[in-house]
């Protein structure tokens, strides 16, 4: 049994109701202004909250949609539809990344070619992508996993002029920022790349009270597809010039993300203190705590730790009343709907790391907590 605190009350690896509770009131009151707006759909919400996410990533459009996964399938059936991509070309991407990152690739027959990642930041190396990039390579899938910007100005210059597009999958990294410029010159992830995924799922950095995700982009002709797309492929009521999809951003759902967005430095600023308190802290020789990019600043969406004991660490801080997550046990490339493709490669670190990968909380910590998390992980025996 854990020694290092007597406190029978468990702490949950996120509480929403925590999360919500500073804004409560702003919340209730944005609700009430919507309903009592008449206009659920295609908003002023809809349109100020699209305004504010652009700003922020520093690119000139973005489309609320449903979901971040829609986000991805949109990015992607948009550059097909314009001819960037056709099925049968290569993505690379991060094999060690959540499924979200993959279905859209394979659903429009696109081939993922995953590459184990950088050890230390659990990220894609961009930096050797030009030299291992082949002539089938049409697209590089940039995760920036846990909130850990996933960039390399100088080889995204080099794969974009060799007409690769780069796509971001930012569900996890709102508001976090490079030291080397983007693409279109913004240094914000979500503005890096040709086009950005966004998730607001509730446990996000910024996230809603249901599902919601966004398109962030520079390229207008690419925005305006994806606008068609996700309303049913009408360019205008009752003109469909795709084939499309209902993948809509609601009144209500933008209404919420304004309120949190309001907040969202708030919100980084303390997860980057509980992340130091970890990082400064946790000294166990079996836990390896992790590393950021160089010359990128993160924003810690989850505090992943790696040990070689990870399951007796996690029942070891289960004992001790905090709860943990393992973000991802199982990789794409062994999900049963992957086995039986054409896919053969190994991926001996990924799968390493999905054995040894443990997240900590960092949600709604305040530093005594943050500090009892650590000591606890400083405490583990076997």
């Amino acid at each position: 049994m854990c020694a290092v605190s007597n406190n029978k009350t468990r702490r949950p690896f996120v509480s929403l109701a925590r999360t919500n509770a500073p804004y409560a009131e702003e919340l209730r009151e944005a609700a009430a202004r919507v309903i009592d707006s008449g206009r659920y759909l295609h908003g002023y919400e809809t349109e100020a909250f699209e305004n504010d996410l652009a700003s922020l990533c520093g690119v000139k459009r973005a489309i609320g949609v449903s979901n971040g996964l829609d986000a991805l399938r949109l990015i992607i059936r948009a550059a097909i539809e314009l001819g960037r991509l056709k099925p049968g070309d290569e993505v690379i991407y991060p094999a060690n990344t959540y499924i979200a990152s993959v279905l859209p690739l394979t659903e429009f027959g696109l081939i993922p070619v995953g590459l184990d990642p950088d050890p230390a930041t659990f990220n894609l190396d961009m930096s050797i992508l030009p030299d291992i990039v082949s002539e089938r390579t049409r697209a590089i899938m940039a995760v920036h996993l846990y909130g850990n910007p996933c960039w390399d100005a100088d080889a995204a210059r080099v794969m974009a002029d060799r007409g690769i597009m780069i796509i971001e999958d930012n569900a996890q990294a709102i508001g976090a920022h490079t030291d080397t410029p983007g693409l279109n010159g913004s240094y914000v992830t979500g503005g890096l790349g040709h086009a950005a995924a966004h998730s607001f799922y509730p446990t996000k950095n910024l996230g809603a009270l249901g599902d919601a995700g966004a398109v962030t982009t520079d390229d207008k002709e690419l925005a305006d597809t994806i606008k068609a797309l996700a309303n049913y492929g009408a360019d205008k009521r009752y003109h469909n010039i795709y084939t499309g999809y209902n993948c809509r951003l609601d009144e209500i759902q933008a209404a919420m993300l304004r309120v949190k967005l309001r907040h969202l430095d708030e919100v980084t600023s303390r997860r980057r203190t509980i992340a130091r308190i970890y990082n400064t802290t946790i000294t166990h020789p079996l836990v390896q705590t992790p590393a950021m990019m160089p010359g990128c600043v993160q924003v810690w969406h989850q505090y992943p730790i790696r040990s070689p004991k990870r399951n007796e660490l996690k029942e070891w801080l289960d004992n001790c009343g905090i709860s943990t997550d393992i973000h991802y046990a199982v990789p794409p490339h062994r999900q049963p709907c992957y086995t039986d493709r054409a896919d053969k490669r190994l991926y001996p670190l990924t799968d390493r790391i999905a054995s040894q990968l443990l997240s900590l909380p960092i949600a709604n910590l305040n530093d005594a907590e943050a500090a009892e998390v650590a000591k606890a992980v400083n405490a583990f025996s076997l």
